[in-house]
């Protein structure tokens, strides 16, 4: 009996990959229902090719024949509960993961989650929902897929440390004082991955990195302390985990998404596929190398943002959509995505121990003090 699959985010990196990998194991999973904000044609292209039995457009109501389609975040949140759903695949971007998350998780789903600001912002209101329900929660992120199968059989004792590998982004070649003149299209050139913008561009000042070990530190429950992040430009070993004999585990694969999404979909089985295989012969040398901090301020900054803990990390992540999203537009420099993200947390009276609505909050005004630093900045260059 194949598995009933929503796929949030659908017409995204994530999405899109998600659907390639469900398009092979039909007799495994069925596309039942698809989500998408605003990129309208292109979720009604896929709707119409698969012919799920709920679909939803966030920003406004669209009409498919055949599909029954829901509109705005409760739209997201009664796709991603419906009874007959089994999995539900979260490729959102930013806050707009988390509410549908938790509802899934409280209904009782498995949970695919490839957006890492849900638990960033609110890990552990996740974790308080985990305890409170028959949900599960699984990563699609490569690195932290990596950490999870290589977590498999061992006891989360015996763990020591945790290691996230790094490409470096498309800019890691460049030299420092190069930085402030970079284009959004230098920006997005991303040298292993294919990803979205808002991500890519993460991945090229390392505030992903970041946001990764603090997705780390919810879903392992491992403290901040003991994960660590290499460089490793190829982005073949994906993760690793170091225990307490000595041993280290890694997890090796070519830089495809497709891998992490299907063993999320499978697990605790590994489907065959025709996915490509690793040959290391061809690639010689597998290096790795220490982050350089005053080449990527953003991960330095998001370090601290985690160990103060309370709202922080929630206002780290607002600012930086915010900031990334200047960019893009051409308003701000690259290098000035950090410091706008700082000069924000530097306002922010942290809550400690913050509820979900103090959370919400935080990020709200976040985005109000990040977006007037931009403005005002913005003026003050022209």
């Amino acid at each position: 009996m194949p598995r009933n699959l929503v796929v949030l985010g659908s017409t995204g990196s994530i999405g899109r990959q998600t659907l390639d990998v469900a398009r092979t194991l039909q007799d495994r999973i069925r596309v039942f229902g698809l989500a998408a904000h605003s990129n309208a044609e292109l979720l009604k292209r896929q709707i119409e090719q698969i012919g799920p039995a709920l679909g939803c457009l966030v920003s406004y109501r669209l009409g498919v024949p055949g599909t029954e389609m829901l509109t705005g975040e409760q739209g997201l949140i009664d796709l991603a509960t419906h009874p007959d759903v089994d999995l539900v695949v979260v490729g959102t971007t930013g806050r707009a993961g988390l509410a549908p998350t938790l509802a899934a998780l409280r209904a009782g789903k498995l949970v695919a989650l490839a957006n890492k600001e849900t638990l960033v912002i609110a890990g552990a209101v996740i974790r308080e929902a985990l305890s409170e329900s028959s949900g599960r929660l699984v990563p699609i992120d490569s690195e932290h897929s990596a950490i999870w199968q290589c977590l498999q059989g061992e006891p989360r004792a015996a763990v020591e440390k945790l290691t996230l590998t790094a490409s470096g982004g498309a800019l890691r070649d460049l030299a420092i004082e190069e930085l402030r003149y970079v284009t959004p299209k230098q920006a997005l050139h991303h040298p292993t991955w294919s990803m979205g913008p808002k991500i890519t561009v993460d991945c090229a000042n390392l505030m992903n990195k970041g946001l990764e070990v603090m997705e780390a530190q919810w879903l392992f429950d491992i403290p901040i302390e003991q994960v660590d992040v290499v460089l490793h430009p190829q982005s073949i070993v994906h993760s690793l985990v170091t225990f307490v004999d000595g041993s280290t585990k890694a997890q090796l694969g070519l830089p495809d998404m497709r891998l992490p999404i299907q063993y999320a979909l499978s697990h605790p089985d590994r489907w065959r596929n025709k996915l490509p295989r690793v040959d290391l012969a061809s690639f010689g040398a597998l290096t790795f190398g220490t982050v350089d901090f005053d080449r990527y301020p953003a991960l330095r900054i998001a370090l601290e943002a985690a160990r103060r803990g309370g709202t922080y990390p929630a206002v780290l992540s607002a600012a930086d959509e915010v900031a990334v999203a200047a960019f893009l537009d051409g308003r701000i420099a690259f290098t000035d995505i950090p410091s706008l993200v700082e000069r924000t947390l530097e306002r922010h009276e942290s809550c400690s121990n913050p509820r979900l609505d103090d959370i919400l909050l935080a990020d709200s005004w976040a985005r109000d003090v990040c977006s007037r630093l931009v403005a005002s900045d913005h003026v003050m260059a022209r």
